[in-house]
């Protein structure tokens, strides 16, 4: 009887616990260092080889191809998940030949957008399956 009395006082423990504790099931934002230095750099490099030709090196956009920077940008992404976004650059950017950047790339892509936005890095690099979890917000929440 001892026992069945200890194991239910565990689970009310843990379930008070998990209750109390703040942001443990909330998703994860641009605010949380989600990408890493690394990552940015190498897609700074690929930006520059696949992306800047329309969207310009200061990622402002050249009429035609929208800023990737900017209040804009924000508006466009806000709520949404980085999964969002790199589902619209993997089925069709560039436009010439989407499936010509592997993904990969696309994902350092957007982690050299994040530091353009002025979002913090990481110490974890992003990954196309954790960006789904990720919420694009304007601002620090």
């Amino acid at each position: 009887m001892t026992f069945r009395y200890a194991l239910v006082a565990v689970g009310i423990a843990w379930g008070i616990g998990m209750a109390v504790q703040p942001g443990l099931a909330q998703e994860k934002t641009v605010w949380d260092g989600v990408y890493t230095e690394e990552q940015a750099t190498r897609g700074a490099a690929a930006y520059s080889r696949d992306c800047s030709s329309c969207h310009q090196d200061d990622l402002a956009g050249d009429g035609f191809a929208p800023g990737l920077s900017g209040p804009e940008f924000a508006a466009a992404w806000e709520g949404l998940t980085l999964g969002d976004l790199l589902e619209r650059v993997r089925v069709s950017m560039p436009p010439s030949n989407p499936g010509g950047t592997p993904v990969t790339d696309k994902v350092d892509i957007i982690a050299h957008i994040l530091k353009s936005n002025r979002f913090p890095a990481g110490s974890t690099e992003m990954t196309a399956d954790a960006m789904k979890g990720i919420q694009y917000r304007a601002n620090k929440p």
